[in-house]
């Protein structure tokens, strides 16, 4: 066992230096967003950057902001909206624009309406590429002038978040021709930041902050401008309506392939239909190619990285769906595994990451977070779903390559994990500037007790002693597997004794729940929190206090309507408008669901499936965001949104793929070559679904899901089969 070490001292400032400051919402601005690879773009509804404007906007390749304004003026003015959007895959942004009228009173030169313009934008290897199409609907000739304002501040993701800095880098600008521009920032990483600015045709004024075409447009007559903005493109040549097309194919083929590797969905409802495909679509486009397979980065604008505990309960709700995702997540984890002490990142010998950034400022340390390890249920989380992917597809071989780092996680929960020795693995600051919460409430007023004060010392988390017994069983059947039987007997005991100590130490009786944490001196924080669902994801709850858990969460005070609130309206820190207090979390929602299935309690499961189906109805695009208001539900009203809420978020898209699994008891087991469907019910909403492609080991099945006798309860029918694999039907 470690030698205990004291934590941060009390003393010490909350670290909320990393918050995201948020003076206005986002959503005044009705954000657009595109990703690709470790580039996203965030862009109004016209599809303008400006960061003058809205601060968070711009295209931003590996944490920095190489574009902060691509600004469209048509006669000096800025057009008027007609429509955009996002299309369904998340390839491509088409924005459709007008004139407003062009002069006042008697004066007005230009009516409204007669110039139309489209702009279709596409991201591909850090490079925002758009083509403008401008059409003349006037009967008369008319001569345009088209104005784009361009500028690139090179902030650091987090700057824009609202971190201060002392001293920047340099920044310079020029015009390399008539059709290019150049601006440069070295910054004191002593790391040269190039964006490059191209159009094609050149326009007839060019500088380093504007470029300016002037258009002659016969009527009906219609002109296409094409453009490249970005880091400079891995491809030789300029930017031409050829290469634009082909740029955009790639772009399209590149999200349709990775979308294959999906079980594919579909229901009756045509609504939840479209909630699906924009889940999967956000899946696909969040999944980025590492050198160690796909990994779900976390969300945009903020988290477009890899996180730890994102990319982990990720791929585990969408493990029936396509168990290469969690692959690529084991494997990336495995190569970043922490092999030895660093206070300055919360780093210990077997824990996995929390987060890795690659901007200027985490490579000066002025941020902790280039390999951050301030996380305490990445671990157990990372040793989980090992397992559950081996369950999922028998691949042992990916086990025995990770079982190195399953021992080494093994080893930090036992002894870094557990410094004390009490059985319970607790998480503490080693850092001033490093996260003061590190479950997955990670703000810094998310753990308290019952009167408002908050957790102090090294706190153990309800779902982490949850996650650890899983981590521990899931363990023992790895071990069972590769014939180590005594290692898989000792793990299996320290699952049991680990079960009786958390119902001894963690059930609230007067609350009928389990408590939120237990501080530094071993007293529970006695609150109502979405947490204690959480105990019933790996089956750590004992079945009768699994069933009290569920009705405390699903009554009024934690049940906004919606969905389970992180924190019920009776406690003290309560706050429907509060990132971890009393807001609604899809993901939360969707993890506390599989808990419910787990135990049978399907009427839960569908309860809270009804509540974020409804919501994912009022969501612009059907996108179910990071998070939202815990506002209760109000008859004709729609849900109330957070405003610096992340859309897509990674985990938040996986909800819906989660939930379908809770309610349908979906298990795949290779080694039985079998996928079982556990008491499956479906919500009233949904008569029934058809998934195509389910895998199990080398056989795949097509079933049909179908809802009978005007009940929840479901009927299963097998379409399609191939391989070994066969559907069982457990009632």
């Amino acid at each position: 066992m470690a030698t205990p070490t004291s934590p941060v001292p009390a003393t010490l400032a909350p670290a909320e230096a990393f918050h995201i400051a948020a003076a206005a919402s986002p959503r005044e601005r009705n954000p657009r967003t595109l990703k690709h690879g470790d580039s996203f773009a965030v862009f109004d509804a016209r599809g303008d950057l400006d960061a003058s404007l809205g601060e968070f906007e711009g295209l931003y390749h590996l944490d920095t902001r190489i574009v902060s304004r691509m600004r469209l003026l048509l006669n000096g003015q800025l057009p008027v909206l007609l429509s955009s959007t996002v299309q369904d895959d998340n390839a491509l942004f088409s924005a459709d624009l007008t004139n407003g009228d062009y002069g006042r009173g008697r004066n007005i030169v230009l009516r409204r309406e007669l110039i139309h313009i489209n702009r279709l934008r596409f991201l591909l290897d850090g490079t925002c590429y758009e083509r403008l199409l401008v059409r003349n609907y006037h009967d008369a000739p008319l001569h345009l002038r088209l104005t784009l304002l361009f500028a690139a501040d090179f902030a650091d993701l987090f700057e824009v978040r609202g971190t201060s800095r002392a001293q920047r880098g340099s920044a310079t600008a020029a015009c390399d021709d008539g059709a290019r521009a150049t601006l440069r920032y070295r910054g004191l990483d002593e790391v040269e930041r190039v964006t490059a600015v191209e159009f094609d045709p050149a326009p007839q004024r060019l500088e380093a902050t504007l470029a300016e075409f002037e258009l002659d447009l016969q009527p009906r007559e219609s002109r296409r401008l094409f453009l490249r903005f970005g880091a400079e493109p891995r491809a030789a040549g300029r930017i031409d309506g050829r290469s634009f097309y082909r740029g955009m194919r790639s772009a399209r083929h590149g999200l349709h392939r990775a979308g294959r590797q999906m079980t594919g969905l579909e229901s009756g409802s045509a609504q939840f239909n479209r909630a699906w495909r924009r889940s999967t679509a956000d899946l696909v486009m969040l999944i980025t190619d590492t050198a160690q397979g796909p990994y779900p980065y976390a969300g945009t604008p903020w988290y477009n990285t890899a996180f730890g505990r994102d990319g982990l309960l990720t791929a585990l709700m969408m493990l029936w769906m396509d168990p290469g995702v969690a692959r690529g997540v084991l494997r990336f984890l495995a190569a970043r595994q922490a092999t030895e002490a660093d206070p300055t990142r919360d780093a210990e010998p077997g824990k996995i990451l929390h987060e890795t950034r690659h901007g200027e400022m985490a490579r000066l340390r002025e941020v902790p977070f280039g390999l951050y390890y301030g996380s305490v249920d990445s671990t157990p989380l990372f040793v989980y779903l090992l397992a559950e992917y081996f369950r999922a597809t028998g691949d042992i071989e990916t086990v025995r390559e990770l079982w190195p780092n399953v021992e080494a996680a093994l080893g930090w929960i036992d002894n870094h994990g557990d410094r004390d020795g009490d059985g319970f693995v607790e998480y503490y600051r080693q850092t001033r500037d490093g996260l003061d919460n590190q479950g997955w409430k990670d703000s810094f007023d998310a753990i308290f007790h019952r009167d408002g004060s908050p957790a102090r010392g090294a706190i153990a988390l309800c779902e982490v002693q949850a996650y650890v017994y899983g981590a521990k069983l899931g363990a023992a059947a790895m071990a069972a597997a590769m014939d180590r039987p005594e290692q898989a007997a000792l793990l299996r005991r320290q699952a049991e004794l680990l079960q009786r100590r958390f119902e001894a130490a963690f059930w609230c009786e007067r609350l009928s729940t389990y408590a939120l944490a237990l501080d530094g001196d071993k007293r529970p924080c006695e609150v109502v929190a979405s947490n204690a669902g959480h105990a019933l994801l790996t089956g750590i709850a004992l079945p009768a206090h699994a069933r009290r858990v569920a009705q405390t969460l699903l009554a009024g005070p934690s049940f906004s309507g919606w969905g389970i609130r992180t924190v019920a309206l009776t406690e003290k820190r309560y706050n429907p408008m509060a990132y971890h207090n009393g807001s609604v979390w899809p993901h939360d929602n969707a993890l506390i669901a599989l808990g419910l299935a787990r135990y049978g309690l399907k009427a839960e499961v569908t309860q809270i499936f009804q509540g974020l189906a409804d919501a994912a109805g009022y969501m612009e695009l059907k996108r179910l965001p990071e998070l939202f208001c815990g506002f209760a539900r109000r008859r004709r009203n729609a849900p109330t949104l957070y405003p610096v809420a992340c859309a897509p978020q990674a985990w938040a898209s996986a909800a819906i793929p989660a939930l379908v699994q809770a309610c349908l008891g979906l298990q795949v087991d290779a080694l039985a070559h079998e996928v079982r469907f556990v008491a499956p019910v479906l919500p009233d909403f949904l008569d029934s679904l058809v998934l195509r492609g389910l895998r199990t080991g080398d056989g795949e099945v097509d079933v049909r899901v179908r809802r009978f006798n005007g009940g929840a309860e479901c009927a299963i029918a097998l379409e399609r089969r191939t391989g070994a694999a066969r559907v069982v039907v457990l009632h």
